[in-house]
């Protein structure tokens, strides 16, 4: 594997603690390229996906910024899973274009792709050589969220019933770090391992 770039795949749940994984990954050198910072680059105001959101869903799902009115949108999908897809179906174009220039731009010789949707997604099986997963708990996950982020437990846990499944994440991995009860102390020590088993050789 010398002299080659090795594309990871990192996925995991709400409340996994997958950024702390790829922050971790950021440490020894890999690029991440995070999805979600691309997707909501898109939908700020004059973001390439705003036109097509604007048409699609109306101007009451743009803010008076001229962004993403993301409150309302979460609203509608979880109520609404054809608008859901919808949304997707303009996002997830963009998404693959944009992380596909910063893969492109960036020298380093291991690329994380943090994909919260890679399993759902389906088609980033074909772009990555490997699939890490960051595993917990739901009672982990949502413990995390409501800590981290003030939400209602109940919000929470409709967020993952939208996601993929454990069982369905599991079964895509090539890697899984499980994530429950781990100090951070611990977790750096989860991926210095993976690191020296995947990605020293590049």
């Amino acid at each position: 594997m010398a002299n080659r770039v090795l594309r990871i795949g990192l996925t995991g749940g709400i409340g996994s603690g997958k950024s702390t994984v790829a922050a971790l990954l950021a440490s020894h050198g890999a690029a991440i390229i995070d999805t979600d910072a691309i997707a909501r680059r898109l939908t700020l105001a004059g973001g390439a996906a705003i036109s097509a959101i604007r048409e699609g869903f109306g101007d009451g799902f743009i803010d008076a910024s001229g962004a993403l009115d993301r409150d309302c949108m979460r609203a509608l999908a979880f109520t609404d899973p054809q608008a859901k897809r919808r949304l997707e179906a303009i996002l997830h174009p963009l998404i693959g274009i944009e992380a596909a220039r910063a893969a492109d731009a960036s020298k380093a010789t291991v690329k994380v792709f943090d994909v919260p949707l890679l399993v759902e997604s389906g088609r980033w099986r074909a772009i990555v050589d490997r699939v890490l997963v960051v595993d917990c708990s739901e009672e982990t996950q949502v413990q995390r969220v409501v800590s981290r982020a003030g939400w209602a437990e109940d919000a929470v846990r409709k967020i993952i019933e939208q996601q993929a499944t454990r069982d369905a994440r599991l079964a895509a991995a090539d890697a899984v770090i499980r994530n429950d009860g781990l100090t951070l102390e611990a977790l750096a020590s989860e991926v210095d391992a993976l690191w020296a088993g995947w990605c020293a050789p590049c």
